[in-house]
């Protein structure tokens, strides 16, 4: 007799994710950098107004998702962050998707990931570690609700896989 084992709704959901993300390699990069702009001025609206990024101000922080073929330079301006496809970078932090979602569902520990070398940092290593502690040390709790549990719910799928 067979018995069938549904699937939860997060685990379809971190399913159909590392199907679609491959894709995004395709999206041109002025609409990568006008959805993530705002995206990550909103987020991180706290962190930006209590000048916490403040170290990234005339620097770059590259962030590539190796397996994707993916990346993002970072940097912060009066206005807030700023995403910039080829600058030169003044430190680089790289990982597979699935490391860098479960780094920031609180699935895995940056420190974990770092040493296990899933994320690997190059570059200022300064400034690479400053914006980990940085990421480490914010409350998650400052995110919509609804956005949190979500995240929260797939990190936990996305780690069983």
């Amino acid at each position: 007799m067979l018995t069938s084992v549904r699937a939860s709704p997060a685990t379809l959901g971190i399913r159909l994710i590392s199907q679609l993300l491959p894709i995004s390699r395709l999206m041109p990069f002025a609409v990568q950098q006008a959805l993530l702009e705002p995206l990550l001025d909103r987020l991180l609206a706290g962190p930006l107004a209590a000048g916490e990024l403040d170290m990234l101000r005339g620097r770059w922080l590259q962030l590539t998702v190796t397996d994707l073929g993916l990346s993002w330079c970072v940097s912060r301006d009066r206005q807030g962050l700023r995403i910039r496809q080829n600058p030169v970078a003044d430190a680089c932090i790289s990982g597979d998707w699935r490391d860098f979602f479960l780094l920031a569902s609180r699935q895995e520990d940056a420190d974990n990931l770092f040493f296990c070398r899933r994320l690997q940092l190059s570059g200022d290593t300064e400034l690479g570690l400053a914006v980990k502690n940085l990421l480490d040390s914010l409350d998650p709790e400052h995110l919509p609700p609804r956005l949190w549990r979500s995240l929260q719910a797939l990190g936990q799928a996305a780690q069983r896989l």
